[in-house]
């Protein structure tokens, strides 16, 4: 099992990162995660909710994800609230007393969908989730120790130094776990390290005399890793304000305060030719080249905030001088014209007036949609390009909004295929002009003529040339690797295999 001293210390990746080594040496190898609290998640191959971590190590380990990986999701909602997803499913929305009042059921359920791995895997690699230490709320475990008791798990403790404090973060974290808690942790990683390892000597060396504990690694920064994050913490980073450069185009994506499934523009991010800043002012929008909306886990809400900070008026206005705008998902629900929330699924609004530069109507349904989808483009939109991109591409779905348009209204994609099972569904809307465009499906940049399409036209539309297709991005399997390569060389794998049984 890896914990870490804090949120955002690199656990998930830690995993990803070991999923892969271990996959690499022939093992049957999964992750799993108790009780994972994102807006970034993902759909499983039978239609199950997950949290995106679990569904990237899934990938590293080379195993398709089940929702035993991530038995329980929380998504936040605000008001303090959550949607608690149970085994892939939406289970209802509750406070934290609410949620507490089930733990003995959540517990067995946890419990199951460990045993299940284990008995379909030589190993499982379990993610723990903030820090073990956090003392108000030990008696209501079920994600760190508690789990590591369960599965009689070892415990790799991380810390993360490039924020500062390692060796107190590591320090208070021991001193502060029960002695039976304590036991269980079997050596320290130290992840996040820029410079030379030589510096870190007294330290280390302070950790081994005074836990009796290895330091089993100093892990590298690793830079621009094409890896989706856990959560928006990820973002802090990526609110660059600086212009494009002039051989470049510059796509403005508004960070909402509920926003969800961010890493739909990773691959985008990692493009040379390309410049992606997450914004939060009216302001920031100029010069952007193409706005874009993204999802959301709370629409309405989200809605209102752009209306507040002026940044609705700011895109209504982007558009109406030629600009070109995008929404995903709950971003193509803000387009439109109008958001209808009859049972209160989202909020405590009935209705609310959208952007309207869509033609669309959404209505919120009281079950959600999640599934695996091919789609094709059915209309040449900014998501495509000036022509349709052969083939299908892949993509998700995980909405509560059903969004409905007028017969004459032209829809980009069309699903052809739902989890599996056949299909014939117009997807999103475009606008009269061709300069808004609005899309239900999540992830439809990893498909890389699609992408290149897109990215191609933005360019001819700005008067720049083609890139040179020579320059790739890195596909996800070559950054599994990337960052499998670097944890391998940073820790004591003969040591790690003695900790995880494996001889």
């Amino acid at each position: 099992m890896v914990q870490g001293t804090a949120s955002s210390v690199g656990k998930s990746l830690l995993v990803a990162a070991l999923c892969r080594i271990f996959h690499a040496e022939g093992l049957s190898v999964a992750p799993f995660k108790a009780q994972n609290m994102a807006l970034n998640s993902f759909v499983t191959p039978d239609g199950g909710e997950i949290g995106r971590a679990q569904a990237v190590q899934a990938e590293a380990a080379g195993v398709a994800p089940r929702v035993e990986m991530n038995p329980i999701l929380l998504k936040p909602e605000g008001g303090l609230r959550s949607q608690v997803v149970v085994l892939g499913k939406p289970f209802g929305q509750m406070t934290w007393s609410e949620y507490q009042r089930l733990r003995p059921e959540f517990v067995r359920i946890i419990a199951d969908a460990l045993r299940t791995l284990r008995a379909r895997h030589e190993l499982v690699i379990i993610e723990g989730a903030g820090s073990p230490a956090e003392v108000n709320l030990a008696a209501q475990d079920i994600v760190n120790m508690r789990v590591a008791a369960e599965a009689q798990a070892p415990v790799l403790l991380v810390g993360d130094i490039d924020r500062g404090g390692v060796f107190a973060h590591l320090t208070g974290t021991m001193e502060l776990l029960a002695p039976a808690d304590r036991a269980r942790v079997a050596g320290f990683l130290i992840n996040k390290f820029r410079g030379d390892p030589a510096l870190l000597t007294p330290g280390l060396e302070f950790l081994r005399a005074r836990f009796k504990i290895p330091v089993l690694g100093v892990i590298p920064y690793v830079e621009r890793l094409r890896i989706a994050d856990e959560d928006s913490v990820a973002l802090e980073d990526r609110r660059s304000r600086r212009a494009a450069r002039p051989d470049q185009v510059e796509i403005a994506v508004v960070r909402l305060p509920r926003i969800s499934n961010y890493d739909d523009f990773l691959a985008l991010e990692h493009e040379d030719g390309a410049a992606v800043r997450f914004v939060e002012e009216a302001g920031a929008i100029a010069g952007a080249d193409l706005v874009i909306i993204p999802g959301s886990k709370s629409t309405v809400a989200d809605l209102g905030w752009l209306n507040e900070t002026g940044i609705a008026r700011a895109i209504v206005a982007h558009v109406q001088g030629g600009g070109l705008a995008a929404g995903i998902c709950g971003g193509c629900q803000m387009l439109g014209e109008r958001i209808e929330d009859p049972h209160r699924v989202e909020s405590d609004q009935p209705a609310a007036r959208g952007l309207g530069l869509l033609p669309i109507t959404t209505r919120f349904a009281q079950t959600k949609r999640t599934a695996q989808v091919r789609a094709q483009v059915q209309t040449p939109s900014i998501f495509s390009g000036a022509a349709a991109v052969a083939g299908e591409i892949s993509a998700y779905e995980i909405h509560m909004g059903n969004v409905t348009r007028g017969a004459e209204v032209p829809a980009p994609f069309r699903i052809v295929a739902r989890n599996g099972a056949p299909a014939d569904l117009a997807d999103g809307a475009i606008n009269r002009e061709g300069t808004v465009a609005g899309t239900m499906l999540h992830g439809i940049f990893e498909n890389d003529a699609l992408r290149a399409a897109f990215l191609g036209a933005l360019r001819r539309r700005k008067g720049l040339a083609a890139r040179d297709a020579a320059r790739p991005v890195a596909s996800r399997e070559a950054e599994y690797d990337r960052l499998a390569a670097a944890v391998a060389a940073s820790v004591d794998l003969p040591a790690l295999r003695k900790i995880a049984g494996l001889g």
